[in-house]
């Protein structure tokens, strides 16, 4: 999927996660790692995927540090694939990204919700700013060119478009 990436993009972050996970197959298995799946035949069953498309999501999930792959039997060599703290960590954009679906449909047409373990009252999630505690699906929030950018992204950053 890196190879995508226009070259122009490749510093820019949002580019490069798609990179590492903007494949349909590639998010349908990070959830189902988060919902506790590990063994290639769970994934398999559950998403219905052919085996050559799994082996090879599961092998670049590997390779990008999002999954990481442990032998749990021998003869025959059998291995799962356990969640990375990076995996982990995108959690939060797996579980938005679902609840964004979710807000499209009426409340009888969802298949699937996130709600409380402890109370099983239904969430909302949404994205806010750690320090201030502010939505950030507003205007306040703007990007900006960092102070790794190079001269492409500190043009499209220098003026506001218009």
């Amino acid at each position: 999927m890196a190879g995508k990436i226009r070259l122009e993009d490749r510093e820019c972050p949002l580019s490069s996660a798609l990179g590492h996970v903007g494949e349909w197959w590639t998010l349908l298995i990070l959830h189902d790692a988060f919902d506790g799946y590990t063994r290639f035949d769970q994934f398999q069953a559950n998403l219905n995927i052919s085996s050559s498309i799994l082996t090879s999501r599961l092998k670049r999930l590997t390779e990008n540090g999002l999954l990481e792959r442990r032998r749990y039997q021998t003869r025959p060599d059998r291995y799962e694939y356990l969640l990375t703290d990076l995996g982990r960590s995108l959690r939060p954009v797996v579980v938005t990204l679902a609840a964004w679906g979710n807000a499209r449909l009426r409340p009888e047409e969802r298949s699937m919700i996130l709600v409380d373990r402890a109370t099983g009252a239904e969430a909302d999630p949404v994205v806010v700013d750690r320090l201030t505690g502010r939505r950030l699906d507003g205007d306040d929030f703007v990007f900006t060119a960092g102070p790794a950018a190079g001269p492409t992204m500190r043009s499209r950053y220098a003026s506001p478009p218009g």
